[in-house]
C-alpha cells in the first residue's frame, strides 16, 4: 500500500503596503499633519470619520445578535450560558474596580494637578452643563428599565448593545430547547452571520479613510496646544493606561497562558483603528471575528465581548478617578481619605451605569462628582479641551481589557483552543490540516 497526503499551503503574505495596520498608521499621520497645518480643513474632514463609524455601528447589532444566538444554540448544555455570564461578570467587577483603584493611587502619588491653584470662580460652568444634565438620567432603575427594548425591532433600530443581548440570549436558549426542529432556522442564521462577517471585511477596507478624517478633525478642532497646557494630566493618564495594560492585563494574560505583547501584535489593526477614530465600537465586529479565529468558542465571544463593552471599561475607570483627583488638586481642594473612598465607591457604581451612554467617560465623571460636594462640577471645564485626546486612550485600554477578558473566560470554561491561540498570536496561518488523503493499491 502506498499513500500520499496533500497538505494545505500556507497563504502567501500580503505586500506591506496592502497591510491594514500600515494604511491606518499612514492615514493617522496624514490626518494629524493636515489638522495641525490647516485646522479648518481638518475640521471639515469630520464627516469621513463619522461616516465610517456609522457604517460599522450599522452592523454591530446584527453581528452581536447572530453571534450570540448561533453560539448559544450550538451549546448542548444550557448551564454553560449561565456559567459564562457569571464568570464574565466576576472578572469585570474585579478588574474594572481595580482600574479605579489604580487611577486613584496614581493621582495621589503623581499629583498632576498640584500647584495650578485655579480659582473656581473663573471656571465656565455652562461648558459642562449639558454633561451634568445627562448624568442625572443615570439611575439604577432607569438603567435596568432601558435594558428591556420597547420592541424586538427597536433594539436593532437604536443599536443598543444591551437590548440586543437581552433579546438574543433567550432567543438562542429557545432554539436550543426546540432541538432538531430549529435546525433550518439555525442554518439560515449561520449563513447570515457568515455574510455579515464578510461585510465587516468589506467595510474595514475603508478604515484608513475613517481614521484619516477622524484624526484630522481632532487635531484641527482641539489643537496640539491644548495638550501642552494640560500635559501633566494627559501624560499621567497615558502612562498609567499603558502600565495597566502591560503590567496588570499582562499578568492576567501570563497566568492564563498567553502573552499580552503578542495579543497586542495580533490586534494591531484594530488598536490603530480605535486610536484613529477614538471609538472602540469601530473595531467591535472585527474583534469578535479575530477572537474566534484565535480559538475562543463563538458562544463565549458572543456573550463576553458585548457585555464587556458595557461593563468592563478599564480605561474609562482609570480616567474617572484620575481626572476627579486632578480637578480637586488643580482647584487646591484637599480630599480627605473618607472623601476619596466615597469617590471610589460612587465611581464603582456609576461606571457600571454608563453602559450604552454616548460620551460615557465624561458623563460618568459628572455623575460621580455630583456625589462629592467639595469638588465643584464646574471643575470639569478644566479638562474639557483635552478630553477628546484622552478618549482615544480610554477606548484603546477598554478594547484591550475586553480582548483579555474574553480569552480568560474562554480558558476558564475550557472553551479555548490553545493550538489556534498559539498559532494566531505567533502570526502563523493556523494548524495545517490534511486536505486530501489518497490510498492506492500497489
Amino acid at each position: 500500500m502506498a499513500g500520499t497526503m496533500t497538505m494545505a499551503e500556507p497563504p502567501t503574505k500580503r505586500p506591506l503596503w496592502k497591510q491594514l495596520y500600515l494604511q491606518v498608521i499612514v492615514a493617522i499621520t496624514l490626518g494629524a499633519l493636515i489638522g495641525y497645518v490647516w485646522p479648518e480643513t481638518g475640521e471639515a474632514l469630520k464627516p469621513l470619520g463619522d461616516a465610517f463609524i456609522k457604517l460599522v455601528k450599522m452592523i454591530i447589532a446584527p453581528v452581536i445578535f447572530l453571534t450570540v444566538v448561533t453560539g448559544i444554540a450550538g451549546m448542548r448544555n444550557l448551564g454553560k450560558v449561565g456559567s459564562v455570564t457569571l464568570k464574565a461578570f466576576a472578572y469585570f467587577i474585579v478588574v474594572s474596580s481595580f482600574a479605579l483603584v489604580v487611577g486613584l493611587t496614581v493621582a495621589n502619588v503623581v499629583q498632576p494637578g498640584a500647584g495650578m491653584n485655579i480659582d473656581p470662580a473663573t471656571l465656565d460652568a455652562a461648558a459642562v452643563k449639558g454633561y451634568a444634565a445627562k448624568s442625572h438620567d443615570m439611575t439604577v432603575v432607569g438603567f435596568l428599565m432601558d435594558v428591556i427594548p420597547t420592541s424586538v425591532v427597536g433594539a436593532f433600530v437604536d443599536g443598543n448593545i444591551l437590548q440586543v443581548l437581552f433579546f438574543a440570549i433567550p432567543f438562542g436558549i429557545a432554539l436550543t430547547m426546540i432541538g432538531e426542529r430549529a435546525a433550518p432556522v439555525l442554518n439560515v442564521l449561520n449563513a447570515t452571520a457568515e455574510a455579515f462577517f464578510k461585510l465587516v471585511a468589506i467595510f474595514m477596507r475603508a478604515a484608513p479613510i475613517g481614521a484619516f478624517g477622524a484624526f484630522a478633525f481632532t487635531v484641527g478642532k482641539y489643537g496640539i496646544g491644548s495638550i501642552v497646557s494640560l500635559a501633566a494630566l494627559v501624560g499621567t493618564f497615558y502612562a498609567t493606561s499603558i502600565l495597566f495594560v502591560l503590567v496588570v492585563l499582562g499578568a492576567i494574560a501570563a497566568l492564563n497562558g498567553f502573552s499580552i505583547l503578542k495579543l497586542i501584535r495580533f490586534l494591531k489593526e484594530e488598536l490603530l483603528l480605535v486610536l484613529g477614530t477614538s471609538s472602540s465600537e469601530s473595531a467591535l465586529p472585527s474583534l469578535m471575528e479575530k477572537l474566534e479565529r484565535a480559538g475562543a468558542e463563538k458562544s463565549v465571544v458572543g456573550l463576553v465581548v458585548p457585555t464587556g463593552y458595557s461593563f468592563n471599561l478599564d480605561g474609562t475607570n482609570i480616567y474617572m478617578t484620575l481626572a476627579a483627583m486632578f480637578i480637586a488638586q488643580a482647584l487646591g481642594i484637599q480630599l480627605s481619605l473618607e472623601e476619596q473612598l466615597l469617590l471610589l465607591g460612587v465611581a464603582m457604581l456609576s461606571s457600571k451605569g454608563a453602559a450604552g451612554v454616548t460620551g460615557a467617560g465624561f458623563i460618568t465623571l459628572a455623575a460621580t462628582l455630583q456625589v462629592v460636594p467639595s469638588v465643584p462640577l464646574a471643575g470639569m471645564a478644566l479638562i474639557l479641551g483635552v478630553d477628546r485626546f484622552m478618549s482615544e486612550c480610554r477606548a484603546v485600554t477598554n478594547f484591550m481589557g475586553n480582548a483579555v477578558a474574553t480569552l480568560v473566560v474562554a480558558r476558564w470554561e475550557g472553551q479555548l483552543d490553545r493550538g489556534k491561540l498559539a498559532a494566531a498570536l505567533n502570526g502563523e496561518p493556523g494548524p495545517l490540516a490534511a486536505v486530501a488523503v489518497e490510498t492506492k493499491a500497489d
